[in-house]
């Protein structure tokens, strides 16, 4: 009997799909290993001890660590990824907020109500309020010191 073997590895579509298979798990290992070595040093409930450990043990010997990592604490990684993505958001939405206030947190509202006080009490003119209204709807204006109003007639 002197029939040949084939292989999957003796054919050259099955050898290039083998070679991108094995470079994809490789790929997969490395991202895997720099999660749990992100992990680590997001987990605020470790102490610094606790973190050079696991750290240590993840580099020296990589395969053992990363697979006791995962058994021992594994279950807590994806709460703690979510926990930070929470803070993200809310640092993020927090930052849209203070943004959208404005610089000094004042809106074309509170701009027009301060130049009626001071048109009342007739420190500009008519023709002053009304050019320092335009720019305010306009939104070219971000208070009556930018607008240039107030500066030369006081009475």
């Amino acid at each position: 009997m002197s029939e040949s073997t084939y292989l999957a590895y003796d054919y050259p579509l099955l050898s290039v799909f083998w070679s991108m298979l094995w470079f994809f798990l490789w790929i997969m290992w490395f991202v895997l290993l720099f999660r749990i070595v992100v992990d680590i040093f997001r987990d605020d409930a470790m102490s610094g001890w606790a973190k050079a450990g696991w750290l240590v043990f993840t580099i020296v010997l990589p395969f053992l660590g990363v697979f006791v990592y995962i058994i021992a604490r594994g279950k807590n990684m994806g709460r703690r990824e979510v926990a930070q993505a929470r803070a993200q958001q809310q640092a993020f939405d927090s930052y849209i907020r203070e943004t959208a206030k404005g610089v000094g947190g004042t809106s074309s509202v509170d701009e027009l109500a301060k130049l009626s006080e001071i048109r009342a009490k007739g420190d500009i003119t008519d023709e002053e309020f009304a050019r320092a209204k335009s720019l305010v709807l306009s939104g070219h204006g971000s208070g009556t010191a930018s607008t240039g109003v107030g500066a030369g007639s006081r009475h």
